[in-house]
């Protein structure tokens, strides 16, 4: 044998046989089994073509509705489309995930998977509404379609519109500000008495909004902005002001607890985006951490899920506000979690997606935006290994376009402007009185309260702010869709680029002929199917090679490092199984090489865990 494999390195080859390509899998020519169609020519849901489902997405749906919604997609797509809960929330609603997967292509497990989720914030309501949205848009247009029908024969999505069902239930159902309700709702004690949620936020007016409370003062640090009355703006120290000034008092409520404060006790308290394992730190190092990672039933939940789904390949969750595609590491330290290979690959997914998304910016948390630990997208990079995006989805800019220069430097509404890109409030105003048409902000009127007497409550509601208008729904939803759907196609996608066979041995040799049978795979994707960081913190399963067959003897193999000189790697043990671990990087080839000894059909595969699998049969001729 060792003289045969000697010779097999040394001798130029005396002959070559390749067989046809077949793939299964997501190869680049369809399996045996799955039907050639031309290209379809119908566009994407026509105007003059009801679909089959019909969902109005010019406004938003409380819980049961959603269920709902998932429901009868299901039932009208049940070869497509599957249902099942990951687990319960913390009052006990289902966590509804759909699996988006075509049984004639591969069991759901055996393709690269796109995983999306949604208003983990139960104030970031329409995360959920674009999640639905991916899943309607998807089944729709499967047959009318040739890249998306394409895109579902090869990939498998995993949806799961809110992972906060009680914060969402509790923003329909309950009075809230413009930032609440955020948190879950497992009760905490959030100022230490030993009670639990027991001052929260009071509707003064009953309206079903809570909104700001002010009072008139003369000492008052704030006035009405000359641009629009009905928002206060500082007094900035030494100015001379003779007209009227009002105090702040913060949102509506009472002190239901006799401890001197108002709204400091609200239902929960928490954010379950601060929750997970990667760089988890306590409070106070980081607020809303909760007592240890992964300790709500819905973080847990979702984790779950995750690591038993070890073929999901890329991550979008959807947030709410500012017109944002983020990516990590949320805070500096993290930096080194982050290598560049994989770096540029987010990057480049990134830019494309601003060009797909106007009014957003394609930003790293920590460097752009605010520092964040314990967030869920850098859980699913850093210790998943898993490209992974969080988009904010709502832009005050996409009402009236690109805020204009300050004109009133002390507004508080200014700051947030340019933190966020967001428009400032007398530009809010405007659109909600030529737009919306007095939707979005409540009057000031006065009501009684039990401490601070007479005082005026009004402002922007929680319809406003963080949640665009019904009109533009649906355009938010499509494009954050389509970047989902760009974010999936750049999943790894591998073809067999040639599988060669060539006889090693004298064929004059009575011995049993040895053939050198080199096989290579390209990824014709952008996303590795391992990134860097999985690489150096080996995480998941390598990828590997593999042959064999009856009668056949595999005598030695590894990577083909230089296909000119024929320097090899060779493996030291099982050489009929090569791993691949750096995995295949985007646009390039990988190559194998075995020697093997017997004659007759020999099954090549290759197989990755985030970029599924191929196989083909090659003939080793007799002599």
């Amino acid at each position: 044998m060792g003289l045969c494999l000697a010779a097999a390195l040394a001798g130029p080859a005396a002959a070559q046989h390749e067989t046809p390509q077949a793939t299964a899998g997501h190869a680049a020519e369809p399996a045996a089994n799955i039907a050639v169609r031309e290209p379809s020519l119908l566009p994407p849901l026509p105007i003059a073509t009801a679909p089959k489902v019909s969902i109005a997405f010019n406004r938003l749906y409380d819980y049961p509705e959603l269920t709902e919604l998932l429901k009868r997609l299901v039932a009208a797509y049940p070869e497509l489309l599957s249902l099942e809960s990951i687990g319960q929330s913390t009052e006990g609603r289902e966590l509804w995930c759909v699996t988006i997967n075509n049984p004639k292509t591969g069991d759901h497990r055996s393709k690269p998977a796109m995983y999306v989720d949604g208003n983990i914030h139960g104030n970031e309501i329409q995360g959920a509404e674009t999640a639905i949205y991916l899943i309607w848009y998807l089944a729709e247009n499967q047959d009318r379609v040739e890249r998306l029908r394409q895109l579902l024969e090869e990939r498998v999505f995993y949806v799961i519109p809110t992972i906060n069902p009680d914060g969402r239930a509790s923003w329909f159902n309950e009075p809230n500000t413009t930032h609440s309700s955020r948190s879950g709702k497992s009760p905490l004690d959030d100022d230490r008495d030993g009670l639990v949620d027991e001052d929260g936020y009071d509707d003064l007016n009953g309206d079903g909004q809570i909104t700001q409370m002010r009072r008139r003062d003369p000492n008052g640090r704030f006035r009405p902005s000359p641009e629009d009355s009905r928002i206060l703006q500082p007094i900035r120290p030494g100015e001379e002001y003779e007209g009227e000034r009002y105090e702040l008092l913060g949102m509506e409520g009472i002190d239901n607890d006799g401890d001197g404060r108002i709204n400091e006790d609200p239902p929960g308290g928490y954010d379950m985006n601060r929750n997970w394992p990667a760089d988890w730190q306590p409070e106070p190092s980081q607020p809303g951490a909760g007592p240890f990672p992964l300790c709500w039933p819905e973080t847990w939940a979702v984790a779950r899920f995750i690591r038993q789904h070890p073929n999901i390949a890329g991550v979008q969750a959807f947030h709410n506000a500012a017109g944002m595609i983020l990516r990590g590491p949320g805070h500096p330290s993290r930096q080194s979690e982050y290598p560049r290979e994989d770096d540029h690959v987010a990057e480049e997914i990134g830019r494309v997606g601003a060009r797909i998304l106007p009014f957003y910016r394609n930003l790293v948390i920590h460097r752009d935006l605010y520092h964040v630990r314990g967030g869920f997208i850098g859980w699913t990079f850093e210790h998943m290994g898993i490209f992974s995006f969080t988009n904010e989805l709502w832009n005050n800019d996409q009402l009236l376009g690109p805020r204009r220069a300050p004109e009133s430097p002390g507004d508080p509404g200014q700051a947030l402007a340019r933190a966020v890109g967001m428009t400032d409030q007398v530009d809010q105003l405007f659109a909600n009185d030529r737009l919306l048409f007095g939707a979005q902000f409540v009057p000031w009127t006065k009501v009684e309260h039990p401490l601070y007497g007479e005082i005026e409550v009004g402002g922007f509601v929680k319809q406003s702010q963080r949640v665009p208008p019904s009109f533009l729904i649906e355009e938010m939803c499509h494009r954050n869709a389509a970047f989902v759907i760009y974010h999936a196609d750049q999943m790894p996608r591998l073809e067999w680029d040639a599988v060669q066979v060539e006889r090693a041995s004298d064929p004059a040799s009575p011995a049993p002929p040895v053939f050198r049978v080199t096989a290579s795979v390209r990824n014709t994707r952008i996303i590795p199917t391992r990134s860097r960081q999985a690489v150096n913190r080996k995480l998941g399963l390598p990828d590997t090679f593999q042959i064999g067959g009856k009668g056949l003897k595999v005598l030695g193999g590894g990577i083909l490092r230089n296909r000119d000189t024929g320097e090899l790697e060779l493996v030291k043990h099982r050489p009929e199984v090569i791993e691949v671990d750096t995995g295949i990087p985007g646009g390039q080839v990988v190559r194998v090489r075995w020697f093997l000894e017997g004659e007759g059909e020999a099954m090549v595969s290759f197989t990755a865990q985030k970029g599924g699998k191929l196989t083909r049969s090659v003939l080793l001729p007799p002599r």
